[in-house]
């Protein structure tokens, strides 16, 4: 018991002595925690320190600088200021410089200006001195003159201005007769230009057309259909379209006569048909008569629309676009009658054009100048188409200037308007250009023939060509027998040989064509 007692107070003693032990080292070791820190707490202030004055003297330079930099910029901006100043003071000096001298100048003009007044206004003076001298001398003189020659001075103006007056008078009249002479002359001069170059503008295809058709078979059997039983199918051919058919020897061949061309195309389709067809019988040919009426009269209206529309003609009647498309199926003189009317239209455009007219209105007078020649009845016909066709214009609303056209282009009534010559013209412009008509052609071709018979009837020639409707010929000679100067020789004397052999309307042109060709070959 009482070693337990020693123990346990042993045990105290020595845990108040550990205690105290570890107190006392723990004092220790905090007081030297503590010193450590201080040391440190002083190291960071010393760092801190001297960071802060390397911040500080950063901080400082940066400052520096920029106050540096302000100040450069600072003097630069009052440098250009004083520059600009500078640069107005120098400008407004310059400009006081200007001034004073042009008020120098304005000054010096003013002084001569003023000079030269008072050297006008002596100048004046002397001049109404003058002028009152001269007065009173003209006073005298004329007083001296009708001394002299027992006139007044108003009989001697009057004496005057007579004998002017019949000089300017016939000075006048002579200059008037000139004018007109040469108003005449350049006149003519442009009609005829005008009709030539309205001539050259417009060409159109002309065939001769003939009063009868051939209507071809495949073979002779079927002429004895046609002519059927004892003639009754011609016969019945015949009485329904107005045709005379022909069957003579010619082998695969009848021959339409008729002078009006819709019943020659009415008979020629129809035959078509009823060959084709093979039943040729007076009850059929009837029928297939009718039906290629019907089929014709429809392409008649559809002819005469193309026409208008490709002249560019507006609000034209119906019944005058049926005439137009029947001149289709008509001739005059052998020249096909709407290849006619087209052409005048268009020669009636170019020349009211040239003319300063409307192009438009003369196109429908010159298409519709001949519709007279296309009777809508058979007592029609008495009438002259020129009158017909102006009555039928009348009746279907065209304007008066178109009625008197058409009317008046073969003087049938007075000219009333310029559109009615120019349709005129050109009517004879058309009909009578060569080859259009069946009486002029022969002698056209003939006189071609003649021109370049003549040139190869010369040495030299080559080849001859008759151009432009016999208005010149062109001769080509061979280079090694015609020099040059021969050239120039053999046209003119081809020229004089036309112009002593033979007859030709208006001039030809002899151009002689002379050409040297060199070939080689690389080989």
């Amino acid at each position: 018991m009482d070693n337990i007692i020693v123990i346990v107070v042993a045990a105290v003693v020595g845990l108040a002595i550990g205690f105290a032990i570890a107190k006392m080292m723990e004092k220790g070791k905090a007081s030297k925690t503590i010193a450590n820190a201080k040391k440190e707490a002083a190291y960071i202030v010393k760092e801190a320190n001297k960071e802060g004055e390397s911040i500080k003297k950063d901080k400082i330079f940066q400052a520096k600088e920029k106050f540096l930099e302000l100040k450069a910029e600072h003097e630069k901006v009052i440098i250009n200021k004083d520059k600009k100043i500078a640069e107005a003071e120098k400008r407004t000096r310059d400009k006081e410089s200007q001034v004073s001298s042009e008020l120098a100048k304005n000054k010096k003009l003013n002084d001569q200006y003023q000079q030269k007044i008072k050297e006008v206004e002596y100048k004046s003076d002397i001049l109404d001195k003058k002028q009152s001298e001269v007065e009173k001398l003209h006073k005298s003189q004329v007083q001296q003159l009708e001394v002299i020659s027992g006139l007044s001075a108003e009989d001697a103006k009057a004496q005057l201005l007579e004998s002017l007056k019949e000089t300017a008078k016939s000075d006048a009249m002579a200059y008037l007769q000139n004018t007109l002479e040469e108003a005449k002359l350049t006149a003519q001069q442009e009609a005829r230009k005008i009709v030539v170059n309205t001539i050259q503008r417009i060409g159109t295809e002309e065939a001769v057309e003939n009063c009868v058709s051939v209507f071809n078979l495949e073979s002779d059997d079927v002429k004895g259909r046609i002519i059927g039983r004892e003639g009754r199918n011609i016969r019945a051919i015949e009485a329904a379209t107005g045709v005379e058919i022909i069957v003579d020897d010619t082998p695969e061949a009848i021959i339409l006569s008729c002078f009006d061309s819709v019943r020659r195309e009415v008979a020629r389709l129809s035959l078509h048909r009823l060959v084709t067809d093979g039943r040729i019988h007076p009850a059929r040919i009837e029928e297939v008569v009718k039906k290629t009426e019907k089929q014709i009269n429809e392409e008649i209206a559809e002819i005469g629309k193309r026409t208008v529309i490709d002249l560019g003609i507006h609000g034209l009647h119906p019944e005058l676009i049926k005439a137009v498309g029947r001149m289709k199926y008509r001739s005059s003189y052998g020249q096909n009658l709407l290849q006619h009317s087209r052409e005048v239209a268009k020669l009636c455009g170019v020349m009211a054009a040239e003319l300063g007219l409307n192009p438009k209105l003369a196109k429908r007078a010159g298409l519709l100048h001949d519709i007279g020649k296309v009777p809508m009845a058979e007592v029609e016909v008495e009438t002259p188409h020129a009158i017909l066709g102006m009555q039928w214009a009348q009746k279907f609303g065209e304007k008066d200037e178109v009625c008197n056209a058409i009317g008046a282009h073969h003087d049938e009534i007075e000219m009333t308007t310029l559109l009615s010559p120019i349709v005129q013209v050109c009517d004879a412009i058309s009909g009578a250009r060569p080859g259009a008509r069946r009486q002029v052609l022969d002698s056209y071709i003939q006189r071609l023939k003649d021109l370049e018979d003549i040139a190869f009837g010369f040495h030299g020639v080559q080849k001859a060509y008759a151009i432009q409707a016999g208005r010149e010929l062109r001769v080509i000679v061979e280079s090694e027998k015609v020099n040059d100067d021969k050239a120039a020789e053999l046209s003119f004397e081809i020229s004089q040989k036309i112009q002593t052999d033979m007859t030709y309307p208006g001039q030809v042109k002899v151009t002689v064509i002379r050409e040297t060709r060199s070939v080689n070959v690389a080989k």
